[in-house]
């Protein structure tokens, strides 16, 4: 396992292209199962996770090619093969994404229960007994999901979901697609990446309303084109960067993005002291080297906080002016973090679902783990602080969601290399010798 070295203590300044959202090409690439036609999907980034899914739908038979500018081009019209093994979906929860676009198109499935990162109860019964609803007949034995329509379609069903769930309400909205009649979902998540997926299966031809909102209205249709989509740019990612420069005092440009996907993130920004400038497609940041202020956030589902944001926020009021308390209300077990992040001199008191931060001044270097995609993402943002080397293992995590990271940090100024799993160089402290 790769691992990386972060020399602290620079500002990051400069500019960068954000890359397309993973949570939104996942279910784009994976919906392609719901036609027979080649679909061509833009601005996919360059992640291990979509290494998998690309991998998944070859597994199944289906045609894959990306051109010289990463446009993946994908024909479901030579699926052989309705199975998803374990092999492929143990390392990512997404995976459970095929299931409704299998059972919708071609009458069966057979879905391995989904891995992913260790980050809390992200149940699949929701998923199910909304397919159920819909008139599959489903049973789970031995670690998969078997599903099949005995032949016939999905049926059009008013489905309460009964909590937000993204990929739950992906799932049910992608299946309903080719359901007979209308399907109703209620308490739908409202997620930009919802949005995206809607927009994709209605450029192939899907009746999708009210997208965004949580009532979703999907009229069925009997079948689905092919058709060229351009995934939307990763809100995430764009956060983690803005937090890398108001952390370091520095001031960045982010190209290619979309403010309006970050109203809650950037306004929290601006509390810490930050100025920000936004265009149609770019995002500015200045810290004029000064420390931010703590904040306080509680995270919870779309429009409000991310809680794929708390832990980026949680290592920026490490070194903040004051004490910020930040509440994780959407996953139980997210603040693997705090107890790494405490390595390097944090100031973390840990209570239920709450993390009060009191600011140092500095942080120190340590060798650090991640522990899932975010926190990988938050000890990386402490690094570019802390006094001396700080090593990040098990960096797998963050390559699942973050395209090249340290080369885009290395262009915004930050001392940050990838070395092999092997590597047993020294932690340098400040003051002493470097590597």
């Amino acid at each position: 396992m790769d691992k990386l070295i972060i020399r602290g203590g620079r500002r990051l300044e400069g500019e960068i292209r954000i890359s397309g959202a993973k949570n939104s090409a996942l279910p784009i690439l994976l919906s392609s199962l719901l036609t027979d036609e080649r679909v061509i999907i833009s601005n996919v980034p360059h992640l291990h996770d979509i290494t998998t899914s690309l991998t998944l739908l070859g597994n199944m038979g289906a045609e894959v090619v990306i051109d010289e500018k990463l446009n993946v081009e994908v024909d479901p019209s030579t699926i052989t093969s309705q199975t998803a093994p374990y092999e492929l979906v143990r390392t990512m929860r997404a995976s459970i994404l095929v299931l409704g676009p299998l059972l919708a198109r071609h009458g069966r499935a057979s879905v391995s229960l989904p891995g992913g990162c260790a980050i809390g109860s992200r149940p699949v019964n929701i998923h199910i007994r909304g397919l159920q609803e819909m008139g599959a007949d489903i049973v789970v034995e031995n670690g998969f999901i078997e599903a099949t329509t005995h032949g016939k379609r999905l049926q059009g069903a008013e489905i309460d979901l009964g909590m937000v769930t993204v990929t739950g309400t992906e799932n049910l909205m992608a299946a309903a697609t080719l359901a007979k009649g209308t399907t109703l979902l209620h308490q739908a998540a409202k997620e930009p990446e919802v949005v995206d997926l809607a927009n994709y299966l209605n450029t192939l031809g899907a009746r999708i309303e009210g997208a965004g909102s949580d009532h979703i209205t999907i009229h069925g249709v009997e079948q689905l084109t092919g058709g060229h989509y351009r995934v939307m740019p990763d809100r995430i990612e764009t956060g983690t960067y803005l937090i890398a420069a108001a952390i370091t005092g520095g001031r960045v440009k982010l190209k290619d993005t979309d403010p309006t996907l970050l109203t809650v993130v950037l306004e929290k920004l601006q509390e810490t002291g930050a100025t920000i400038r936004c265009g149609s497609d770019w995002i500015e940041l200045d810290m004029e080297g000064k420390r931010p202020k703590a904040v306080d956030l509680v995270t919870a589902p779309y429009p409000d906080f991310p809680t794929d944001m708390q832990a980026q926020f949680t290592a920026l009021n490490a070194i903040a002016q004051g004490s910020g308390k930040i509440t994780e209300n959407v996953f139980e077990n997210r603040f693997m973090h705090v107890q790494e992040l405490q390595r390097m001199g944090a100031k973390i008191e840990l209570s239920g679902s709450s993390v009060t931060v009191h600011g140092v001044e500095s942080l120190t270097a340590a060798p650090v783990m991640a522990t899932d995609l975010r926190a990988s993402a938050s000890l990386v943002l402490a690094g570019l602080v802390a006094r001396g080397n700080t090593v990040v293992d098990r960096i797998y995590h963050i390559d699942r969601g973050y395209e090249t990271i340290e080369e885009k940090l290395a262009q915004l100024g930050a001392s940050i290399r990838r070395v092999p799993g092997n590597y047993k160089g020294q932690v340098v402290r400040e003051g002493s010798a470097s590597e």
